[in-house]
């Protein structure tokens, strides 16, 4: 046994919460006795496996069979070492490894059961296993020791009056010992388990960032086990003493690790001092007990320092020396602490090595006794030699002659004897001491020798005592301290004492109360501050305590004991309220007051129990002796009554606020009169300024406003238009109802509930009637006066669970939603099976849930009656139009006069006869019908007349729309339809054959006509039972109706051939009816298939229309604030001065090795037009460089760059821009001027007119934003935004103008080249990277330059009217709605654009019945042909139109006279203008809805809305304006843009009307015309600069060639077309925009005369306002095709003249 090896195991504790919050992954690996560990930072590299002796996996729970448990570590370790000790062995069992990795929990471990470590378990089996001794010859005695060794200095943790450092001094027979480190006696565990319990409350811990409670100190239990065997044959007494070391050495740690500093710092700098020192020795030990150096002689350098350290010092000999050891090292599992678990790991792998030269220690005692008497026999032959052997008999230290005694009992000497009696005196010792040389280190050995000597000769008795008396000491400590023991020397605590006065503290929280406790000892306990002259018993603080305060005295008088309170002079000290300055006696229960903050009661047990016996029957006091009964006792004998103080304190303080809000409101009010006679004079300032003859105005007003008949009726028309504005309100209700819609969603998507519900807009048109309940109450009185459609904002209520669709109203929705919270409530009450049963939605009882019809309507179509005039029969083909605009299907009707008599035609034997049905006609109920719906712009539908009339209104018109054809038609009360059917030279033609015609139609005779219900094809197959039913307009309730059949969707058309006779007697009414009003055909069937894609997971998905998935783009963002610039308010706008197309290239330079800029490289992967990846590396300085390029005009010149800023640096492309960004950065303007175009950028554009190049730099340093995004490299995948604002002066403006990006970027590391993949990729895909100019990203930009408005107009505080949006509030379950958001100002965009459809639906319905109409009337009509010719095509166009605004008389008969149809009239001219103008405006409506509006703000929203509608009534008007499309934000700032002006000019001008606008003059000025221009570009304007979001619809892309000015050359360029912009580039390997074309502000041309001049085929121009632009295609079908993506209509319109053309010479 003498030359074993350290037993070495190590063990894995679990995850830490710390190492979980930071998701760290397991890097240790055990496989039997070999651990592994792997390198997180480099994966791929060889894991490092190191062999112990055991190796424990306590990484996981215990139900792991592999589980480490304490028990299973204390029998490989425990049981063997405490073996080693009964065998006689010195043992020692050290635990080592990093802060928090559980050396602490492997030695002490837990009190719970089963966690115990290895110093409890091995001293319970030490007593355990004496006490299972039965050999009565053996004896066992136990000695314990505890310190601590904290900053290199040793603490005995078992004695109090041990305080101060021990010394660690080094015998040369026992070697490094502690001197005075109390051994304590012990006889059983539990006074092991008291003094562990003891020693570890005075442990130095303290908490770091890797540890909560560290170790801050090495801790040494040392255990001194002592066998006895008495041989009763030889009557010899053999004694084994071994010594057990069980050490739990501080953490190893980093200071980076743990986040040390100040104390934490120092002390981790003691212990790692000593743990290195530790680790030294055993390296030193494990080389020297290695193979090589084994056999060599030890060399000097062979060095172990021990000493540089007091732990190895102490742990000598059980590191390489005469002990039994065993290292448990214990590592951390996280990859976080991969450095400090390698470390452990190799410090454990050399102490492996380590060989140990253990032997039993037999009989110690003897052995030292014989050589300790040697070495004091001569010391003292050296003392006596140097002349001092009477030191020998002065007694230095107390109990020197009991160590004499000792001495002489253990072994006589006549020597020590005589000594005795030597004394000198202690002058004549000090002064030989001084000349005797040598002689203090003598006497100090002498001292320390017969010290050990008594310690080795102190009976087993007399430990037991001195244990006793130092416990004893410790309590005594203990309740000086104010805490007392209880007499079983268990629980800690504070206990009330039975005989002791005390003083116990009264706290104003009563939880803090009572909770300190001071004894009253006998004799003198003095009360005061820390700092006092004398030692204080009770320290107090505060700043009315002294430094000696008060005294308490307590003295036994007559067996009864009496404390005395004697104050100090000066001190403030209550007792019972009253303050004292002579000694008081205290009395139990006394309440004492020291300075003004401590509250005492005072308690003496006995007296308390004096009083009791005397008077048993003493009732409890009524109220409780607290800190509040003490504090109101002071203040009542000091003569303070508290309620009367705060009584008059708040009489006080309601006189000041009473004369406060007095004066106040008087301040106010004078301030009010103050303003308002301000405003007063302002006003009549105004007044005299603006209207200097207003007082004449006033005195005679009926002269001054004469107006004539058309202001009169403009006025009126006014007055109509904004009485009956609704738009703005509409919005309003959507903003102000979103968050009780998006409540109902959440609650139906909690409940599992299949609905949705999404806002809706519903208009009453003559496809799409309101149902009576979604009227509101005082519709009825609206209608006579309402001069546009109603439109109301509803909920469409979608029920995927039965396939239908409900509209609520907004009430409605409110009522059941108080139902749906009901039901959400008590959902956790009610079964599943009752909430999903299907009967329970049948019956209405659920609130989510309507019922619902079993057909649905289809759609409506509309049959015109006015061929009954001449009579001639007709078929029509009319279209199913749905409420919505969609196109359905169609329906066969045929409508004819017939006799009374006449039979049904023969269809077969389907045909349907239903007999013939009486409509009477009632010429006041029709009159009451005209006048309701004469002023109306439609008819509007009614549910509370007493005839149910069905009135439909609106006919598919919006309020801020242009006039169109059936405006115009249903607000002309007498119109007649054949002024409507014919122009003026057709009516004369057909006046007599007309007036022949109506003979059939005589009032008071009886008219009959049939209408036959044909077919309906083109129907939806999910649609399954189909029928149809019609009715007048007026007579909703005399429906006809046909039978239902059954739909397939295939196959041929349905036929219902349903005949319908129809008898009318002829009245002045029913001949109205026939001229302007349908029949309205309904169309319904069963739907049986759910319309709506199944919920996926109960989430909502966005209730809008389906629409392609194009590539992703960056959002727009908002401007970066200004950092520099004071915050800027946005003057009111006024109207639009001028407007610009602005490119601007962006480009992020990088600095090069030779010192110059070059931009960074761009990734235009994407394949958008303004997007692009710049490919950055890290750590390198930059620049930003901005160009702006434009047309060149007198308005728009730059002056200066204000500032450029750049922030909301982010990782997704969405920011929140509400937040406030810290992390904006002002970047230094380098340089900013106008330069001319590289290379590159030099186009043909360039020639003639050069574009205008405007370019700054700034310096961008990423590192000043302190952003981890940008000072890192980006990981795979990623991609970090960031938004930069240029703030730039301009010339005549008010205030800077802001040009926003969005930046995308990726960071690489600083010396990295491209990946090859990003490069090839790049090269041959969408550009080439080499090209430097392709380094760029584009942005395309609209300028407007607009004038300051008044402020004052109602307009503009109609527009700044703030309205509140509730769709941002939040809802219960709102997180469930997956994105979902209500609908607002986008759905009202939607409803116009819908509306439009429907107008337009009407109007080719009534376009198709007049031109069938006029044919049959062609072909019937033969006799008349010389009157009645066949015209062209090109007029049957320009007629097809021609009613829209015809003059009509009250009669019926035209007002202008007949003309040769060769000859157009003027009145043909001005149709013919009027035509154009309207499909030119039907065009950029439609492009207008598909591209813009999706990303119209909402500040356009109410300029579109404003647009001015003009007076039906008024025919003049509508001959010769129009206005813009509601829904094109590109036409809002004017009347009409550029290209209706130009087209205008090529056909004859009619006169302009009276409103026209004066934008049209200014749109074709010259930028240069006149002084009068460059006056008005002194005005100062206000810039507002818009970035385009690209269209992803790409309408052509290719080459073509341009034509260069000056060189006649062509140029060949690659274009893209994506409306409303055309993109130029190099090449179709070019990236980068070269320029753009707005076709929206250009004019498209093409001319055949111009090619023959020019002699060159398939050309056509593009004219801006500021320049002209020739374009080649390759071939006729090519041009045809781009001029088909520039202009459709252009494009139609030659295909139509060239296929008349072909047409007409195939007639020749």
């Amino acid at each position: 046994m003498a030359g074993a090896s350290v037993k070495v195991a190590v063990r894995v504790r679990p995850f830490n919460s710390r190492e979980m919050g930071k998701d760290s992954k397991c890097i240790i690996q055990m496989t039997g006795n070999t651990t592994t560990i792997i390198n997180p930072k480099q994966p791929k590299e060889t894991p490092k496996s190191f062999s112990f002796d055991y190796s424990y996996w306590s990484h996981t729970t215990p139900e792991d069979i592999n589980y480490a448990s304490q028990k299973q570590v204390y029998r490989d370790i425990g049981e063997e070492m405490l073996q080693h000790a009964f065998e006689g062995y010195n043992v020692c069992i050290f635990a080592y490894g990093q802060t928090g990795a559980g050396k602490s929990y492997t030695m002490m471990g837990r009190q719970e059961k089963d966690q115990q470590g290895i110093i409890p378990q091995l001293c319970e089996d030490l007593f355990s296993r004496i006490n299972d001794t039965t050999n009565d010859n053996m004896s066992y005695s136990v000695e314990v020791s505890y310190m601590e060794i904290y900053c290199e200095r040793v603490r005995d943790l078992l004695n109090p009056k041990n305080k101060g450092n021990l010394r660690v001094r080094e015998h040369p027979l026992l070697g490094p010992y502690v001197e005075d480190l109390s051994k304590l006696a012990v006889t059983s565990y539990n006074d092991i388990q008291d003094l562990m319990d003891s020693g570890n409350k005075a442990r130095t811990v303290a908490a770091t960032n890797m540890n909560e409670t560290s170790s801050r100190s090495h801790a040494v239990f040392n255990i001194i086990f002592t066998q006895k065997r008495h041989d009763a044959e030889t009557d010899i007494t053999t004694e084994k003493v071994s010594k057990i070391s069980l050490v739990d050495l501080a953490g190893s740690e980093r200071a980076d690790s743990t986040g040390a500093k100040g104390t934490r710092l120092k002390e981790g700098a003691n212990i790692n001092k000593s743990l290195t020192t530790l680790g030294k020795v055993i390296s030193a030990l494990a080389e020297m007990d290695s193979g090589p150096n084994k056999n060599k002689k030890k060399k000097k350098t062979d060095f172990i320092p021990y000493r540089d350290s007091v732990l190895t010092w102490l742990l000598r000999e059980n590191l390489g020396g005469n002990s039994r050891t065993a290292m448990v090292a214990a590592l951390s599992p996280a990859d976080i602490n991969y450095d400090e678990t390698l470390s452990t790991l190799r410090y454990a792998d050399r102490a492996k090595q380590i060989r140990c030269n253990a032997v039993i220690n037999e009989d110690p005692n003897n052995k030292l006794i014989r050589e300790l008497k040697d070495e004091v026999a001569r010391l003292r032959d050296l003392l006596y030699a140097q002349g001092l052997g009477d030191i020998i008999d002065t007694n230095p230290v107390p109990g020197g002659p009991k160590l004499t005694n000792a001495l002489v009992g253990m072994s006589p000497s006549s020597s020590l004897s005589a000594l005795s009696s030597r004394a000198a005196s202690v002058s004549s010792l000090h002064e030989r001491i001084m000349f005797a040389p040598g002689s203090e280190e003598a006497i100090e050995r002498l001292k320390e020798t017969e010290k050990i000597i008594a310690e080795l000769n102190e009976t087993w008795e007399e430990k037991l005592r001195r244990t006793e008396a130092i416990r004893m000491e410790r309590e005594a400590l203990l309740a000086e301290m104010g805490v007392a023991m209880r007499e079983d020397g268990g629980t800690l605590g504070v206990f009330s004492p039975k005989k002791t006065p005390h003083l116990v503290n009264l706290n104003e929280d009563p939880l803090m109360s009572e909770c300190l406790l001071y004894y009253i000892k006998d004799g003198t306990t003095r009360v005061g501050r820390e700092d006092a002259e004398r030692r204080q018993d009770i320290v107090l603080s505060g700043h009315f305590i002294k430094e000696e305060h008060c005294i308490f005295r307590s003295d036994t008088k007559a067996g009864t004991e009496v404390v005395t309170l004697e104050p100090c002079e000066g001190a403030d000290t209550y007792v019972n309220g009253k303050k004292v300055t002579e000694p008081s006696i205290l009395r139990s229960g006394n309440r004492i007051i020291m300075g003004k903050s401590h509250v005492f009661r005072f308690n003496h047990p006995e007296q308390a129990r004096q009083e009791r016996e005397r008077t048993p029957c003493a009732e409890t006091p009524a109220e409780p002796v607290d800190w509040a009964f003490a504090q109101r006792e002071l203040l009542e004998k000091q003569g303070i009554d508290m309620k009367q103080e705060m009584e008059q304190r708040l009489q006080e303080l309601e006189d000041q606020y009473r004369k406060e809000r007095e004066e106040a409101n008087y301040l106010l009010e004078q301030q009010r009169l103050d303003y308002e006679s301000k405003l007063e004079a302002l006003q009549k300032q105004m007044d005299s300024r603006y209207y200097p003859e207003a007082n004449e105005e006033e005195e005679e007003p009926e002269d001054e406003v004469q107006w004539t008949e058309r202001e009169f009726e403009l006025a009126l028309w006014a007055f109509r238009k904004w009485k009956w504005y609704q738009f703005t309100s509409l919005r309003d209700l959507l903003w102000g109802n979103a968050i009780f819609l998006k409540e109902a969603n959440a609650i139906s998507v909690e409940l599992k509930k299949k609905v949705q519900f999404q806002f809706v807009l519903l208009t009453d048109t003559l496809y799409s009637p309101l149902p009576p309940d979604l009227l509101p109450p005082d519709a009825a009185k609206d209608r006579e006066k309402r001069p546009f459609p109603r439109t109301i904002v509803a909920v469409e209520v979608q029920d995927q669970k039965n396939g239908a669709t409900h509209y609520w109203t907004l009430e409605k929705l409110r009522q059941r939603l108080d139902l749906m919270r009901e039901m959400y409530d008590r959902a956790a009450e009610v079964p599943s099976s009752v909430i999903e049963d299907c009967d329970n939605v049948v019956t209405g009882g659920d609130p989510f849930y309507d019922r619902f019809p079993w057909f649905r309507l289809v759609g409506r179509a509309f049959v015109y009656l006015s061929n009954l005039l001449y009579p001639v029969p007709l078929v029509h083909r009319v279209a199913i139009v749905s409420e919505k605009g969609e196109v359905k299907g169609f329906l066969r009707v045929a409508v004819q006069a017939i006799s009374a008599d006449e039979e049904a035609p023969d269809y077969g034997s389907g045909v349907r006869q239903s007999g013939t049905a009486k409509i009477s006609f009632d010429d006041q109920h029709f009159e009451k019908f005209q006048s309701e719906s004469c002023p109306v712009v439609g008819m509007s539908r009614s549910g509370t007349s007493q005839e149910e009339l069905r009135i439909v209104e609106g006919q598919g018109q919006i309020t801020d729309m242009g006039p169109s054809a059936d405006e115009v038609n249903n607000n002309t009360c007498a119109a007649t339809p054949e002024d409507l059917l014919l122009d003026s030279s057709e009516k004369s033609a057909v006046d007599g054959p007309l007036e022949t015609a109506l003979e059939h139609l005589k009032l008071g005779s009886i008219f009959t006509f049939r209408v036959t219900v044909l077919q309906a094809s083109s129907i939806s197959a999910e649609y399954a039972d189909i029928f149809c039913q019609f009715n007048f307009i007026h007579r909703h309730d005399e429906a006809f109706s046909t039978e239902p059949l059954k739909n397939t969707g295939r196959g041929p058309p349905l036929g219902f051939y349903h005949v319908q006779n129809i008898a009318v007697e002829v009245t002045k009414s029913f001949i109205e009816y026939i001229k302007s009003q349908p029949i309205v055909f309904e169309v319904f069937g069963h739907y049986q298939q759910h319309p709506f894609p199944p919920l996926c997971k109960d989430v909502l998905s966005p209730l809008r229309p389906s629409r392609r998935h194009f590539p992703r783009v960056m959002p727009l963002s908002k401007p970066v604030p200004a950092t520099k610039l004071s915050a800027m308010t946005r003057p009111s706008i006024g109207p639009c001065q001028c407007k610009y197309d602005l490119m601007v290239f962006f480009e992020i330079c990088e600095l090069e090795a030779n010192g110059d800029y070059i931009p960074a490289v761009v990734d235009h992967r994407g394949g958008m037009p303004c997007h692009g990846t710049f490919l950055l590396h890290q750590g390198i300085q930059r620049r930003i460089t901005v160009t702006l390029v434009h047309e060149t005009g007198s308005h728009i010149r730059w002056k200066e760059v204000r500032e450029l800023v750049v922030g909301r640096i982010r990782n997704t492309p969405e920011g929140d821009e509400s937040l406030i960004d810290p992390n904006i950065l002002s970047l230094n303007i380098l340089s900013s001027g106008y330069i001319p175009p590289s290379q590159d950028d030099r186009q043909f554009l360039d020639s003639d007119m050069p574009r205008t190049f405007y370019q700054f730099e700034a310096a961008w340093d990423s590192s000043m934003h302190n952003s981890l995004l940008l000072n890192r490299v980006t990981p795979y995948r990623e991609k970090i935004y960031m938004t930069l604002s240029a703030y730039i002066e301009m010339e005549n403006c008010t205030q800077p103008a802001v040009i926003t990006k969005d930046f995308c970027m990726v960071f690489y590391s600083r010396d990295a080249k491209l990946p090859a993949s990003r490069s090839i990729r790049n090269l041959f895909g969408s550009g080439s990277l080499r090209a430097s100019e392709s380094n760029r990203v584009t942005g395309v930009y609209e300028l407007s330059l607009c004038r300051v408005a008044d402020a004052g107009s109602p307009g503009m505080q109609r527009r700044r009217r703030r309205v509140l949006d509730t769709s941002v509030a939040y809802v219960r379950g709102e997180e469930n709605l997956a994105g979902w958001r209500p609908r607002s100002d986008s759905l009202i965009l939607d409803h116009q654009w819908e509306l439009e459809k429907l107008s337009l639906l009407q109007e080719v319905e009534k376009t198709r019945h007049y031109l069938l109409l006029r044919e049959k009337l062609e072909t019937t009509q033969r006799s008349g042909l010389d009157s009645l010719s066949p015209s062209s095509s090109e007029d049957s166009d320009s007629r097809s139109t021609s009613y829209v605004s015809s003059p009509i008389s009250a009669d019926g008969t035209p007002e202008g006279r007949a003309l040769p149809l060769d000859a157009p009239s003027e009145r043909q001219k001005e149709l013919a203008v009027k035509c154009l103008r309207l499909l030119t405006h039907t065009f950029n409506r439609e492009y207008s809805h598909s591209h813009v509006c999706v990303s119209a703000s909402e500040s356009k929203l109410s300029e579109m809305s404003v647009t001015l509608l003009r007076d039906p009534s008024m025919p003049a008007l509508g001959g010769a304006t129009l206005t813009p499309s509601s829904t094109c934000p590109s036409l809002v700032e004017g009347w009409y843009n550029a290209t209706d002006t130009r087209t205008l000019q090529l056909s004859p001008r009619v006169e302009s009307p009276d409103l026209e606008p004066t934008i049209e003059g200014e749109l074709k000025k010259s930028p240069t015309c006149g002084p009068e221009d460059e006056k008005e570009t002194q005005r100062l304007l206000v810039p507002d600069i818009q970035e385009i979001r690209v269209s992803p619809i790409v309408s052509r892309k290719g080459y073509l060639h341009f034509l260069e000015p000056h060189t006649n050359g062509w140029v060949k360029r690659y274009v893209v077309v994506r409306r409303p912009y055309v993109y130029i580039y190099n090449s179709d390997k070019d990236s980068v925009e070269r320029a753009v074309l707005n076709l929206s502000s250009a004019q498209v041309e093409y001319s055949e005369d111009q090619q023959a001049m020019l002699k060159t085929p398939n050309t056509f121009a593009v004219c801006t306002e500021h320049r002209g632009i020739l374009l080649q295609a390759s071939s006729d079908k090519d041009m045809h095709d781009w001029l088909y993506a520039f202009n459709p209509l252009l494009a139609g319109s030659i295909r139509s003249k060239l296929s008349r053309r072909r047409t007409a010479q195939t007639r020749i």
